[in-house]
């Protein structure tokens, strides 16, 4: 049997997507949203994954809402709880609710640059490497044991948006990669919080250098 996955979002869903087109070991139970008109929520439906909005709008405290939340997704019984592209900061109860089983895609190398707006931070930080990590959620903000972790060069004249376009390449290549490993059992946790991926070949080893020189 499969295991289960919910799906949360708040906007398109192209990590979303990513997921679904993946051809992965995952039975995907539901996909739930924040935001009732989120663009991925269609894309879902369409092809036959039930569907569901809590809209934290509707709700005056945190607390209320990430309950509200849990509810939805107990509903389905999910194994793993998958963040892709969900704006919401959750409480440490919800975290605690679903300890080891919530997994997220940050659009930068964790654990420098947290929080929002990551690739305008990464420009006006002036590093030359950027990226994203797929990591398991804590309760201290874009934080916790990391899975994989992908590069891209920062180029002089990128912009945000060029910046994240290339990075978003990279999300929709190792999340899905990650998931996979998860579903194959091969995320092992050590004693010190870090995750061990079995049976990965280490490839390129040497020195990542940008930019480039002779």
């Amino acid at each position: 049997m499969r295991a289960r996955i919910v799906i949360l979002i708040s906007g398109r869903g192209s990590n979303m997507a990513a997921i679904l087109a993946a051809g992965l070991p995952l039975e995907v139970a539901a996909v739930i949203s924040n935001v009732p008109h989120a663009g991925g929520l269609e894309l879902a439906a369409a092809q036959g994954i039930p569907t569901a909005v809590v809209d934290h709008r509707q709700y005056a405290e945190r607390a209320a809402f990430d309950a509200a939340l849990m509810a939805a997704i107990d509903r389905h019984a999910p194994q793993l709880v998958v963040l892709a592209g969900f704006m919401r900061i959750f409480t440490p109860q919800f975290v605690a609710h679903y300890q080891g089983r919530l997994i997220n895609i940050h659009p930068s190398l964790l654990p420098a640059f947290p929080g929002l707006h990551t690739h305008r931070q990464a420009l006006a930080a002036g590093v030359r490497i950027h990226g994203c990590t797929v990591h398991f959620v804590t309760d201290q903000l874009d934080h916790g044991p990391i899975v994989a972790q992908a590069a891209v060069p920062v180029l002089v004249e990128d912009t945000e948006a060029l910046l994240g376009a290339r990075v978003l390449r990279c999300e929709h290549e190792i999340y899905p990669r990650a998931l996979r490993w998860w579903a194959e059992g091969r995320l092992a946790s050590l004693q010190d919080g870090r995750i061990r991926v079995r049976d990965v070949p280490l490839q390129g080893a040497g020195s990542l250098i940008v930019p480039e020189g002779p």
